[in-house]
């Protein structure tokens, strides 16, 4: 028997901001709002559950010191990694210096609150 991730949470300032965002890079939906302000999204299709993780944005009550131990990687489905760059810029993306040499694979990026996340050039098969 094994486990499968099925959610992934982040604390974040502004749950409304940062759902808009990780909802059109991933192309999620909104699946759930609590009355603490936390908004689920996920799959339009699948829900929680489904093949890929939701995403639960919390409203986080401590300032966040320090880089996150953990963050997300994405990879382009439909286009190539430079035409994804782009979009991911103007959905608000900005790049992320953590010491890149300049000739990775990938583009360190942060979302709107500043949480590091990369762009992998591997090209993924639709779901």
């Amino acid at each position: 028997m094994a486990c499968r991730i099925s959610e992934l949470v982040i604390d974040c300032a502004d749950p409304d901001r940062m759902a808009t965002f990780w909802s059109e890079v991933l192309g999620y939906v909104e699946l759930d709002r609590e009355d603490d302000g936390s908004i689920q999204i996920g799959p339009p299709d699948e829900g929680f559950g489904g093949a890929q993780p939701t995403l639960v944005l919390g409203a986080g009550r401590e300032p966040r010191a320090g880089k996150l131990p953990l963050h997300i990687d994405v990879s382009p489905f439909d286009r190539d990694q430079d035409a994804e760059l782009e979009r991911l810029l103007a959905l608000g993306a900005r790049p992320a210096d953590v010491g890149q040499t300049g000739t990775e694979s990938w583009h360190v990026l942060a979302d709107p609150e500043g949480n590091e996340f990369c762009l992998l050039r591997t090209r993924l098969r639709p779901l």
